[in-house]
């Protein structure tokens, strides 16, 4: 049968997102890094509250509400920022502006595997610098490579590193493509790359609500960058990309700081207890400064896994080399915490 689709499309592989659970399935959900508590009161009394004339309208094609909450709670100005559906959209609109065959992505692996498909969908070039095993930014590589667009996330995925903001600046300092540096997990380190803002008009920093703000379900996220690097991103993003809704409910969670700080701290302390609780029972637990911890078992990851599951706990294990012997543990509430430890306890 003759396809129908580009032959990049036919030859790549999809991306795969962690395992769903059916609705009221009785599951402990360790496995795609939600925020384990519920979001900002005053964003849910927003969507509680929505006017039918916001259904019937059009919305905001620039999202305006939300970027001037983001621009008063980040202190930065409301043009310096560009929304989408989810920090995702941003990723896909960034590698559409930016690259095809000659123009190349770059960035360190292991990462989110985002990264890849995305610029399979374009297509463009991918090139992968491997981490080494303490996780240390290949400066030098990636300079060497000057991709048209470099991706670093900080925290990374999957072992929650962040990357020192010095190493950032150095790379975009000797960069001639745009870094492209993704804060999705930034709610829960210690430092973000924001300043480098007023340093380097070749930057952009993605952010997104799925995390610190317990909005997954929302599909929110922004890019911060100088306007002249936004004038051709807003080019190529779909017209009315945020929905009306979302764009409210969003703009009360960001204006709703107190909150979002209160649980980023809760999560803070649960994960110091349970990294500490997964050393006892012997795992290799890297530092992490994002919602999750990479772990090394004594048993086999893949059959940990498995036993998990059929246990009625979710966690995430990666088929793909240099991962298949851990597994990425989203950090819940304490007591879904013990929950785990508990059961790991009985079946090691």
């Amino acid at each position: 049968m003759v396809s129908f689709f580009r032959s990049n499309v036919d030859a790549m592989a999809p991306y795969v997102p962690g395992e769903q659970p059916l609705p009221g399935t009785n599951i402990i959900k360790l496995n795609t890094n939600e925020n384990p508590y519920p979001p900002s009161s005053k964003a849910m009394s927003v969507l509680q509250r929505v006017d039918s004339e916001l259904l019937r309208r059009y919305p905001d094609p620039y999202a305006n509400e939300f970027r001037q909450a983001v621009s008063d709670a980040l202190g930065v100005p409301r043009e310096w920022i560009i929304v989408g559906n989810g920090s995702d959209e941003i990723l896909n609109v960034l590698i559409r502006a930016c690259c095809d065959g000659a123009r190349k992505v770059v960035y360190p692996m292991p990462t989110y595997v985002l990264y890849r498909t995305l610029s399979a969908i374009q297509p463009a070039e991918a090139v992968e610098i491997p981490y080494g095993e303490d996780f240390k930014l290949p400066l030098e590589e990636l300079v060497a490579e000057n991709g048209a667009v470099t991706l670093i996330a900080s925290p990374n995925s999957p072992d929650g590193h962040a990357v020192p903001i010095d190493d950032l600046r150095s790379l975009a300092g000797r960069l001639s493509g745009i870094l492209a540096i993704d804060e999705a997990y930034v709610d829960f380190a210690e430092e973000s790359a924001l300043t480098l803002l007023n340093e380097f008009e070749n930057i952009i920093l993605l952010r997104t609500l799925s995390k610190g703000y317990s909005l997954a379900g929302l599909r929110l996220g922004f890019g911060i960058a100088n306007p002249k690097l936004l004038e051709a991103l807003f080019k190529v993003k779909d017209s009315y990309n945020i929905d009306a809704i979302a764009c409210m409910v969003g703009a009360a969670a960001m204006r709703d700081q107190v909150y979002i700080q209160e649980c980023a701290q809760k999560v803070k302390s649960s994960r110091t207890k349970l990294a500490l609780s997964l050393k006892q029972l012997g795992f290799k637990v890297w530092n992490s400064q994002a919602n999750f911890l990479l772990v090394q078992p004594l048993q086999q990851a893949e059959t940990v896994y498995q036993k998990l599951k059929s246990r009625g706990i979710l966690v995430r294990y990666f088929f793909q080399p240099g991962l298949d012997d851990k597994l990425r543990i989203t950090v819940g509430t304490d007591e879904q915490n013990q929950t785990l430890i508990d059961k790991l306890t009985d079946l090691l």
